[in-house]
C-alpha cells in the first residue's frame, strides 16, 4: 500500500501566526494544522483568485499596526531601561537556589510592576540558579530589544542557617581557648593533616 501524503495548503494569512508567517503573507500549512486552527481561529482562508484581492489591504493594516506595536515596545523599552527589581527566593548556604528562577517567573514579577509581556519575550538562555544581580533581556513586539536588572537574593533562612554556624564556630573556639589556658596543645588542621599523611607513608613502605 502507498503511503498517503500530507499536502499543504495555500493560504492567506489574515493575521500574524508564530512561525508561519504575517497578516498579509502567503503560506502553507498542513491540513490538520489548517482545518483545526486556523480556519476555525480565523487566522487565514485559501488562497485564491478572490481572497488574492485581499493581500495588498491587509498588507497595509500590517504595516499600519507594526509601525504602533513598535512605537509602544520602544516606550515600554525606555522605561525598563533604568528599571531594578529584586526577587527573594528559597536558598542553601552556598546560594544555590531551591529550584530556580525560569522566564513565566520573570513574567509575573513584571506584571505586578504592571508590564505586562508573554514567556515568549523573555530571552533566558538558562534558569537561574545563583543569588546574585543578572541582566534580563527581552524582545518586545517587532523585536525591540529591552533590558532590566534583576537581583536575586536568599531568603532569611540562609541568615540564620549562618548564625548556626558561626555560633558552632565560637563554641569551638571556646573549648580550644579553655584548653590552652590548662596547659594543653591542639593542634591544627594543617598540622594534622600532614601527620596523617606522613602516618599512611610510612604504612606504605612496610
Amino acid at each position: 500500500m502507498k503511503e498517503k501524503k500530507h499536502t499543504k495548503s495555500q493560504l492567506l494569512l489574515l493575521e500574524d501566526v508564530t512561525n508561519l508567517g504575517r497578516k498579509g503573507d502567503l503560506a502553507q500549512a498542513k491540513p490538520g494544522f489548517v482545518r483545526n486552527y486556523l480556519l476555525p481561529q480565523k487566522k487565514a482562508v485559501f488562497a485564491d483568485k478572490r481572497t488574492i484581492r485581499m493581500q495588498e489591504r491587509l498588507k497595509e493594516e500590517r504595516a499600519t499596526q507594526a509601525a504602533h506595536d513598535e512605537k509602544e515596545a520602544k516606550l515600554l523599552a525606555g522605561k525598563l531601561k533604568d528599571l531594578s527589581l529584586s526577587m527573594t527566593v528559597k536558598t542553601d548556604t552556598q546560594g544555590h537556589l531551591y529550584g530556580s528562577v525560569v522566564a513565566i517567573d520573570i513574567v509575573k514579577l513584571l506584571a505586578g510592576e504592571g508590564f505586562e509581556i508573554e514567556k515568549k519575550n523573555v530571552l533566558l538562555p538558562k534558569p537561574i540558579k545563583f543569588v546574585g544581580l543578572f541582566d534580563i533581556n527581552l524582545r518586545l513586539s517587532e523585536d525591540v530589544p529591552a533590558t532590566f536588572k534583576l537581583k536575586v537574593k536568599g531568603d532569611k533562612a540562609i541568615e540564620e542557617v549562618k548564625t548556626q554556624v558561626e555560633v558552632v564556630d565560637e563554641g569551638e573556639e571556646s573549648v580550644e581557648a579553655a584548653a590552652e589556658a590548662e596547659g594543653e596543645e591542639l593542634p591544627m588542621r594543617s598540622e594534622r593533616k600532614k601527620e596523617m599523611n606522613a602516618e599512611l607513608e610510612e604504612r606504605s613502605k612496610e
